[in-house]
């Protein structure tokens, strides 16, 4: 039996640790060689404070995708979000999307409520209806200097 001089064995676990780091890179990085295992979606908000690229897309209390991108729509005075969602997951035409904080101030993500029925959207479709998020500042500020009114 050959014995293997340390220099070898070294050079075995770097190459390891090297193809390690590689797959946690592409996993972690949401990087695909394969090609896209997703498709866009757009939704518009009169506010995204808070939400940044990279955010959770969750349906159902599921991660279903992330937030992509936004763009500003001057026209109509609302921010316009990139949704990605993974291939499989259908929503339909009468969706609706809101912006959610998890817990009492962490960070922000989009829920889906995918809707029951109608067409299903495809890539590049918008999701027409959204809610845009309570700003929490405001309802104390409102609390506070009593413009609070009661029912």
């Amino acid at each position: 039996m050959k014995k293997y001089s340390k220099e070898t064995i070294v050079g075995i676990f770097v190459v390891i640790g090297l193809l390690c780091i590689a797959y946690m890179t592409v996993k972690l990085g949401n990087v695909g060689f394969l090609g896209k295992n997703t498709y866009s979606l757009f939704a518009r908000f009169n506010t995204v404070t808070g939400l940044r690229v990279g955010n959770p897309v969750n349906m159902l209390g599921l991660e279903i995708g992330r937030v992509a991108g936004f763009e500003m729509d001057q026209e109509k005075q609302q921010a316009v979000v990139t949704l990605e969602i993974n291939k499989g997951i259908q929503i339909y035409d009468d969706a609706i999307s809101s912006i959610k904080t998890e817990g009492l101030i962490g960070d922000k993500y989009i829920s889906i409520d995918a809707g029951g029925g109608g067409d299903l959207l495809k890539d590049g479709d918008s999701i027409t209806e959204t809610e845009s998020p309570t700003d929490i500042m405001d309802l104390v500020s409102k609390y506070a200097f009593g413009d609070v009114e009661e029912k």
